[in-house]
C-alpha cells in the first residue's frame, strides 16, 4: 500500500519533468546555435531543428558553415544551460558533418576543478559542423521531498510495527488476567484447580476453589457462615455439619507463604479474607 502510494507521488512527476526537460534542452540549444552565430556576426544562417538523437543526447547542426572559438562556444552553452537550470553535468562533441570525426569536445562535471576544457583561443576553421550535447548526470540528487517521504514511510511502518507489537501483548495480557486472578504472591487459576506461587504450583480441591473464589471476589469482607454453606454445598443439593470450617482451614495452609494474606475466623459470624 505505501510502496503504491510512494509511486504514485513519484513516478508521474519524474515522467512530467522529464518531457519538460526534453523541451526545453530542444529550446535551450537553438538559442545556442542563434547566439553562436550572431557572436559571428551571421543573422542570415539558420538554425536548424534540434534533434534528441539518444536519450538524454542532443543533436545541434545549422544550415551555413561557420567558424568558432572553442572558449566562446564553451561560454554560450554554459550560460545558457545555467539559465534554463538542465544538468550541470555534460559533455560536448562538435562533429566534421560528412566524416563524423570530432574536432572539438569538452566536459563540464558540475564543479570548475572537475571540468575539462581543451583548445581554448584555437579558432576552428569554417566548416559544416555538428554540436552533439550529451547530459552525463550518473546519479540524480536526492530531491527533499524525496527524503521527507521517505522519512514518513518508515515513520508510518515504525509506528504500525510498535501498535501491533503493543496490541498482540495487551492481548496476551488480557488473556493471562482473564485465566488467573492476582492474590499476593499467588496467582489462583478457578480453571485449573491450582495456586501458583513463582515456580511452584499448589493443587486445590473443586471445593477450595468455590471457596476461594468467593473470598477474592469480596475482599476484606466478612461472608457468613450461611451464605458460604449454601454457595457451595445447599445450592447443590449437598447438607454439610463441619466441612466449611475443614476447608477453611486446608487453604490457610495452602496460602501460608504468604503473610499479607489472612483467613480470619469472624466468631459466630463467617470468614474474612484479610489482604
Amino acid at each position: 500500500m505505501v510502496v503504491i502510494l510512494f509511486s504514485i507521488w513519484f513516478y508521474p512527476d519524474s515522467e512530467a519533468k522529464n518531457e519538460i526537460s526534453s523541451e526545453r534542452v530542444k529550446v535551450t540549444l537553438r538559442d545556442v546555435g542563434h547566439q553562436l552565430l550572431l557572436s559571428y556576426q551571421d543573422s542570415t544562417s539558420l538554425v536548424l531543428p534540434v534533434v534528441e538523437i539518444e536519450p538524454a543526447k542532443y543533436q545541434l547542426s545549422f544550415q551555413s558553415e561557420l567558424e568558432f572559438e572553442p572558449g566562446n562556444l564553451v561560454a554560450i552553452i554554459d550560460k545558457n544551460i545555467k539559465k534554463a537550470a538542465l544538468s550541470s553535468n555534460y559533455l560536448v562533441e562538435v562533429k566534421d558533418c560528412s566524416s563524423k570525426e570530432v574536432s572539438y569536445s569538452f566536459e563540464i562535471i558540475n564543479t570548475e576543478k572537475k571540468n575539462i576544457i581543451p583548445c581554448r583561443g584555437r579558432i576552428l576553421p569554417k566548416n559544416c559542423y555538428l554540436i552533439e550535447v550529451q547530459f552525463t548526470t550518473k546519479k540524480a540528487p536526492f530531491h527533499w521531498k524525496t527524503i521527507l517521504y521517505a522519512i514518513v514511510i518508515v515513520g508510518f511502518l515504525l509506528f504500525q510495527f510498535l501498535f501491533n507489537k503493543r496490541r498482540e501483548v495487551a492481548v496476551f495480557e488480557k488473556v493471562i488476567n482473564e485465566n488467573h486472578s492476582a492474590l499476593g504472591i499467588f496467582k489462583f487459576y478457578p480453571k485449573q484447580n491450582k495456586l501458583v506461587k513463582e515456580a511452584e504450583e499448589i493443587s486445590l480441591s473443586k471445593k477450595e476453589c468455590e471457596l476461594l473464589e468467593i473470598f477474592i471476589a469480596n475482599p476484606n469482607q466478612i461472608i457468613k457462615r450461611e451464605e458460604l454453606t449454601k454457595k457451595v454445598w445447599e445450592d447443590k443439593g449437598v447438607i454439610v455439619g463441619r466441612s466449611l470450617d475443614t476447608y477453611i482451614l486446608k487453604l490457610r495452609k495452602k496460602l501460608k507463604g504468604d503473610d499479607t494474606i489472612k483467613l480470619t475466623n469472624v466468631h459466630g459470624v463467617g470468614y474474612k479474607l484479610e489482604i
